[in-house]
């Protein structure tokens, strides 16, 4: 273990990833992870791509390696789908990943040398911090609602020296999840992404906007990306300082792993590099695949899912009226997989949450995991994706009444 790179220290395992081995228990109603209903994929369609793939013309390239930049064909249909949100684009501003997640540990990679800060909001996306934990940054607070430190700072703060470091790092980068975040399910308005910018222009970093959950909004009107109010600012992709993580995952297949980051073009050439030295190229078939379910059924889709999950988004919102105690609040999400809970100030969800399973046998994730500094232990977080009738019904009094206690 002493030979051992100093970044090991910073890997951690994902409490969200734990809490999962948790729905093999058949008791257990769990509102933990946030992933999609499996039955609502269009498994139909998938198997039809498959086949097709496999028994025509393209069986050969689908097993085949492919270009690091990912399948043409899916890289221009991604490009056009940019389009319809404000972001002029072609195929060479389009790279594609093996999930978001590989995107966000490619961009950690690409920004952060050791003792570099990123700017993240309290709380964030646990799985941006766990992969941008292996790059060795420090942490710095981004407030979406106003009230962010001068750049000034926020310089100065990168720079000092700590008990673990010399200092001397810089901002690179702010990230956040601007539409139904997880884990909180907010959504910033259009000023807001502004100011987000106009930060960023001020401290010149670059900003990583997180939009897997885009496409699943229930209520409200829609809020241009961040990067297409780049691009009116900047002149054009080309020009822009925000690099958009895209993916398939919620709305298409998870386990297909295909995601996108749609960046400029001399951003997409340092990934490309990258993905090179990494795993050559994500999965020819599954891009292939891929690219002829999006095309065949994508706004079916997401219309599906919107119906669906609005249906459970409601009824948990209900059950939680009905059943929580006085001195617990959540977020009321326009759109995305999840609902932010705040209990009393001296709570500590993580010790909840052992009871909560012993004893309710309900499963949620304790809010201090999405915390940079550790903090936010009066928070958890509730996924309704999977959250069924009967989950709602008898999972949600159940967890009230261990807070009434």
């Amino acid at each position: 273990m002493n030979l051992l790179a100093s970044r090991s220290s910073r890997m951690k395992a994902s409490e969200i990833r734990e809490l999962l081995k948790l729905l093999d228990q058949p008791d257990i109603i769990s509102f933990a992870g946030g992933i999609p209903d499996p039955s609502l994929f269009p498994a139909d369609a998938i198997r039809d791509a498959y086949a097709d793939v496999l028994g025509g013309a393209e069986a050969g390239a689908a097993l085949q390696y492919q270009v690091s930049e990912g399948y043409l064909p899916l890289r221009r249909w991604i490009a056009g789908q940019m389009g319809k949100l404000g972001v002029a684009c072609d195929e060479a501003n389009i790279f594609i990943t093996s999930g978001s997640q590989q995107a966000l540990d490619y961009l950690g990679k690409l920004f952060l040398s050791p003792d570099d800060t990123a700017l993240v909001t309290w709380p964030t996306y646990l799985g941006a911090l766990q992969a941008f934990n292996a790059y060795e940054p420090r942490y710095d607070r981004l407030r979406t609602d106003g009230g962010n430190m001068t750049p000034d700072a926020y310089r100065a703060a990168a720079a000092a020296p700590t008990a673990f470091s010399r200092g001397g790092g810089k901002v690179k980068f702010a990230y956040l999840v601007p539409d139904f975040a997880n884990p909180t399910g907010e959504t910033l308005t259009r000023q807001q992404r502004e100011a987000v910018l106009d930060l960023a222009q001020e401290l010149d970093i670059a900003v990583i906007e997180d939009a897997a959950y885009r496409a699943l909004r229930y209520d409200g009107e829609g809020v241009p990306p961040i990067l297409a109010l780049d691009c009116i600012r900047s002149g054009g992709i080309d020009k822009a300082r925000t690099l958009y993580c895209g993916s398939f995952s919620k709305i298409l297949s998870p386990g297909m792993r295909v995601g996108w980051v749609c960046a400029p073009r001399h951003v997409v050439e340092k990934l490309v590099l990258m993905k090179q030295a990494s795993d050559l190229h994500s999965p020819s078939i599954n891009q292939l695949v891929m690219h002829r379910v999006a095309e065949a059924v994508f706004d079916g889709q997401v219309e599906k899912l919107i119906g669906a999950y609005r249906e459970r988004r409601d009824g948990l919102l209900a059950a939680l009226e009905a059943n929580m105690p006085q001195g617990v609040t959540w977020s009321r999400p326009e759109g995305g997989m999840f609902v932010w809970m705040t209990l009393p100030e001296a709570s500590d969800a993580t010790e909840l949450l052992t009871r909560s399973v012993k004893e309710a046998r309900v499963a949620f994730v304790p809010g201090n995991a999405f915390h940079a500094d550790g903090t936010g232990r009066n928070t958890l977080r509730l996924s309704f994706t999977l959250a069924d009738r009967r989950a709602v019904t008898e999972g949600i009094p159940r967890l009230a009444a261990l807070l009434r206690e």
